[in-house]
């Protein structure tokens, strides 16, 4: 079954719900004919139709009731409820709304939005709370994210977690809280606020991760020190949590039973202790927020206490898997989740490794933490592209300081509190003392240099040969060739980067919204040309698209990076790539207000493993403009040719025109100005004679970039045209065979992609000329 579920959702096409309806009704005649016949086939068969058919029409229908791709945007008056724990920074607020079951919209009626409410005084706004019923005035938009190597997949998400649309308030100030907060998540919200003002100690927000999976406190800074120690999976609330909280309630009702052993008349003791294990994993799991982690655990321990009731016997190994079929049966796109195989194939190997469990207690964990690493460094590496080297050392710390100290404290505190106000405090700030004590470590590990490993983007089949590589050196002593195994984990621990050969280059126009960055590459160097824009407190697409998209490509270090000129959505991402690759030289205009800069100059050129990079504007007399003052670099590559061009606009284009005519010859062209009116002069156009017209910019950005009049002008010139918006990141080779130009979207096409879904009007119509 998830063999079948996995094959529908990791095709790059979704079958209409007709043909998934029909899949299922052929699967379950299957199962019927097996069952009443023992053919196994046909049950194996039936399974994995029955997979199929179920993530088919999941996600046909979590993709039907998501708004259309057109019109761009909607406006619409909403009431609902906020269902989620609202993340409040200076200067806005972001939450998940339900719209209510009768609103006039029937597009909308109980649909899941993601809002955003920006106020820079956010008097009201900071007020929010979970459970409460607001009315807003909204702008929506069907979800769509950025498509680039390294980087997370906002529409798969949004698929997933069956979000309908993305938006903001659109009007403040006629925002209205109908209803107080009511319901588990309030309640959530009320306890994270009181661990907050009780624990008065620097890492009060870990323990409000711990006791209530509340991490809207972490920062950047923790977590870039979790992600290097490989200690994600223990901060928020884990299955291994639940187990504990499930265990409590299970001693305490043995110890109930063995107080009055006449309450075995009406339920023997060891079924009592099997519910009340499961009653107490649900609670907690219903206090995480049911995040996938907790309720596969305490799916498992229903499922153990569902037999215990039935005085059957069960293997763990069967428990698991009635726990997968489980989730695949409520929720087959849970497995788009990282959570769902990392949490699963953990203990799945920890199943078949440690059958048993009996030995020394420190050499059984000992043997488990080894087990976690080698089994999950694959599954690891593919979802996020890194490794941490340390992980093993900090978990061995960790996992029972956090799990046996930090987090029963924080869970008795929650319990007490929940019974009296203000019973809970000496627990929460004894958690947080505790934890006190062992993150300065973490901090130490993290900054040696067996942190963080970031990886290059293997190929599909790194991970089928890693696996089988830890499935070999995971078998028992004497099995040979264990050292022969290390070479299976190459294709994905050390892929091949592609890297241009001497004389030849290759670009990649990152998909950063509407702004500007390019990744040029040669044999052994590496520079970057603008680094999008980035808003405070908000989207940075340095952080969120450049950075990924760098270590995807394997690139160790930056040898120059240009800023074509320091408009927000230039130059706003160069602290985060300043923060993750020292620049040793940073270029821009002369006269720019960018500290530590060198000034480009037409003229200056210089050569990289047989590429020769030539700066054409601006000369050194010219004064800075801003977009007219932009850095234009020209590449050479194996007879061929690329212009980045910046924001200039027709003046400097003609100009270029003037002096230097042979210099605007190029077979690929970065359209000025994201394709505004105000640039791609019709003289200028032509004298490229370019082949491919490259276009970075936002998908439906309130500019109308690019204007259909310039993608006409430079379609009519013979140029194919190419959008980030559309086609997300571009990859561009200039190779003695000639120059190719690689589409993200078109290259790796997913079911959930707006392009992929026949929304023309989406996905932006031909730029070919009628």
């Amino acid at each position: 079954m998830l063999a079948g579920v996995c094959v529908c959702l990791w095709s790059p096409w979704l079958a209409p719900w007709p043909v998934s309806l029909a899949i299922l009704a052929i699967a379950l005649l299957l199962l019927a004919r097996g069952v009443i016949r023992a053919n196994r086939a046909a049950l194996v068969v039936g399974w994995l139709l029955v997979g199929m058919g179920l993530a088919g029409l999941h996600a046909a229908y979590a993709l039907s009731r998501q708004l259309p791709s057109f019109p761009l945007r909607k406006d619409a008056v909403i009431t609902g409820r906020i269902v989620s724990l609202p993340q409040h920074e200076p200067r806005r607020t972001a939450f998940l709304f339900r719209v209510d079951d009768d609103a006039r919209d029937a597009r909308l009626r109980g649909r899941e939005l993601r809002l955003a409410w920006y106020d820079e005084e956010g008097a009201i706004r900071r007020t929010l709370r979970a459970g409460e019923r607001w009315r807003f005035d909204v702008r929506l938009r069907a979800p769509r994210g950025l498509r680039n190597p390294g980087g997370s997949d906002a529409e798969q998400y949004a698929m997933a977690q069956r979000i309908a649309a993305t938006g903001y308030v659109r009007n403040p100030a006629s925002a209205r809280r109908l209803a107080a907060a009511t319901g588990i998540d309030a309640w959530r919200d009320e306890q994270s606020g009181r661990i907050a003002a009780g624990a008065e100690r620097p890492s009060v927000r870990f323990v409000q991760a711990l006791a209530l999976g509340d991490v809207r406190a972490l920062d950047d800074e923790d977590w870039t020190t979790l992600r290097a120690n490989g200690l994600t999976h223990l901060i928020a609330i884990s299955g291994f949590h639940v187990g504990l909280v499930a265990g409590c309630f299970a001693w305490l009702t043995r110890a109930l039973w063995w107080l009055f052993p006449s309450f075995a008349r009406r339920m023997p003791a060891p079924v009592a202790a099997a519910i009340a294990g499961a009653v107490g994993a649900a609670i907690y799991t219903a206090v995480a927020g049911f995040a996938l982690l907790t309720v596969r655990t305490a799916l498992m321990i229903a499922i153990v206490a569902a037999v215990r009731a039935s005085r059957h016997s069960l293997r763990i190994a069967d428990g698991l898997a009635l726990a997968v079929f489980a989730v695949l049966l409520v929720d087959p796109l849970s497995v788009l989740g990282a959570g769902f195989w990392l949490s699963f194939a953990g203990v799945a190997w920890l199943l078949w490794c440690l059958p048993d469990g009996r030995g020394q207690p420190v050499r059984q964990f000992l043997s488990a933490q080894g087990v976690a690493m080698l089994g999950l460094l694959p599954l690891s590496a593919l979802l996020f592209g890194q490794a941490s080297l340390a992980g093993p050392l900090a978990n061995l710390a960790a996992v029972p300081w956090w799990s046996l100290v930090v987090v029963p404290l924080s869970l008795l505190g929650l319990a007490l509190e929940t019974a009296r106000d203000g019973a809970g405090v000496w627990a929460w700030q004894a958690a947080a003392w505790c934890f006190d004590v062992s993150w300065p470590l973490f901090q130490r590990l993290a900054s040696s240099p067996l942190s963080l490993w970031w990886l290059p983007e293997p190929r599909w089949f790194a991970l089928p040969l890693a696996l089988v590589g830890a499935f070999w050196l995971l078998l028992p002593r004497g099995v040979p060739g264990k050292a022969c195994a290390a070479l299976l984990w190459l294709p994905l621990l050390w892929p091949d980067r592609h890297l241009p050969r001497t004389g030849e280059a290759e670009l990649l126009v990152v998909d950063v919204g509407q702004g500007l960055s390019v990744v040029v590459r040669t044999a052994r160097h590496a520079l970057l040309f603008d680094m999008g824009p980035a808003v405070p407190e908000g989207f940075d697409a340095g952080e969120r698209a450049v950075v990924p998209a760098l270590h995807a490509l394997g690139v160790g270090r930056l040898d120059r990076a240009v800023v074509s000129h320091t408009d927000n959505d230039h130059v706003g991402g160069l602290e985060a790539v300043r923060a993750a690759f020292p620049l040793a030289t940073v270029l821009a205009p002369d006269g720019a207000p960018l500290l530590a800069s060198t000034p480009c100059r037409a003229g200056e050129d210089w050569t990289w493993d047989g590429v020769r990079l030539r700066f054409l504007h601006p000369p050194a007399d010219f004064p800075y403009l801003s977009n007219e003052s932009s850095c234009v670099l020209r590449v050479e590559a194996a007879g061929r040719a690329v212009l980045l061009t910046g924001d200039i606009g027709e003046v400097v284009e003609r100009r270029l025109l003037r002096h230097r005519p042979e210099d605007v010859r190029a077979d690929v062209v970065l359209v000025a100005h994201h394709g505004s009116g105000g640039s791609s002069d019709p003289g200028f156009v032509a004298a490229t004679g370019a082949r491919a017209a490259l276009v970075s910019a936002g998908h439906g950005n309130r500019f109308g970039h690019p204007r259909p009049e310039v993608v006409h002008r430079w379609a009519a010139s013979g140029a194919q045209v190419h959008d980030t918006a559309r086609e997300g990141a571009l990859r561009v080779r200039l190779g003695r065979d000639g120059v190719t130009v690689e589409a993200r979207r078109q290259a790796q096409p997913r079911l959930w992609d707006a392009t992929q879904r026949g929304d023309r009007r989406a996905a932006g119509l031909s730029y070919r000329p009628d």
